[in-house]
């Protein structure tokens, strides 16, 4: 009787363990799902998915590439945006361009200087033209003493400053110098616009000499922005809502008078 007892309770066990075996086999773990990362182009706090946005190292001034980096990015966008035709409403800025251009290119060649100084009339006198309210005058936006000392005639007679050839020609004379004195082109053409005092002032108290990481005076601060901005407006019009009627491959006006 013992015997069966056992044998029956053998039996049960064993049962038990079957159950217990066939019930753990029938649940299925299912694999996490996989987390896909978008593809994107990061610079510092900032994310920019480059299939539809421009970077700012797309861009340079003299064959200086812009740093990388968040705050330089939005000063870009903001000079091309100011720069667009919504808000200039013009085309005097490419119109201009075809009829310096052509005088202004070879003289920053034969001195050495990088063509994309070119640009710099057509910020320094914008949309329009005379004497500014500090006494400036013509394209290169020469004060009197200044252009007196690279030696242009300033007089009641006459101001050569308002002569194309002649103001840049003495451009190129300042803008070497400054070259020499700062080793670096974007600098330069941040003193043309400040002044070289001025600026070396700012370096040395903030021992930085990088133009784009530099804390300067609103104007002297954007100057650069809005050469690059003018490069880039005058390159590629229809991108930024002008006509392509003033595309330099495309158009050079039957009315082409060159400045003397």
């Amino acid at each position: 009787m013992m015997k069966k007892h056992l044998i029956t309770c053998s039996v049960i066990v064993v049962l038990l363990i079957i159950f217990k075996l066939n019930t753990a086999s029938s649940v299925i773990t299912k694999p996490a799902p996989k987390t896909v990362t978008p593809v994107t182009y990061v610079i510092p706090n900032l994310v920019i998915n480059t299939k539809t946005t421009d970077a700012a190292n797309d861009y340079s001034f003299a064959n200086e590439a812009l740093p990388v980096n968040a705050s330089v990015y939005r000063k870009l966008q903001k000079s091309l945006k100011k720069h667009n035709y919504k808000n200039i409403q013009s085309n005097i800025l490419h119109a201009k361009a075809l009829k310096l251009f052509p005088i202004i290119e070879p003289i920053l060649k034969a001195h050495g200087i990088p063509e994309d100084f070119k640009y710099i009339p057509l910020v320094e006198s914008g949309l329009h033209e005379g004497t500014s309210p500090k006494g400036a005058a013509g394209l290169w936006q020469f004060m009197p003493g200044t252009a007196r000392s690279y030696g242009l005639k300033v007089n009641s007679k006459v101001d050569e400053r308002k002569d194309i050839k002649k103001a840049t020609l003495a451009a190129c004379r300042y803008i070497n110098e400054l070259y020499d004195e700062f080793n670096s082109w974007t600098l330069a053409a941040a003193a043309y616009n400040n002044g070289s005092v001025k600026l070396e002032r700012a370096i040395n108290s903030q021992s930085e000499d990088n133009y784009f990481m530099m804390k300067l005076n609103r104007e002297t601060g954007n100057y650069v922005y809005s050469i690059i901005a003018m490069k880039e407006i005058i390159a590629k019009p229809k991108k930024y809502g002008y006509s392509e009627y003033y595309t330099f491959a495309k158009f050079q006006p039957k009315n082409f008078i060159a400045y003397n």
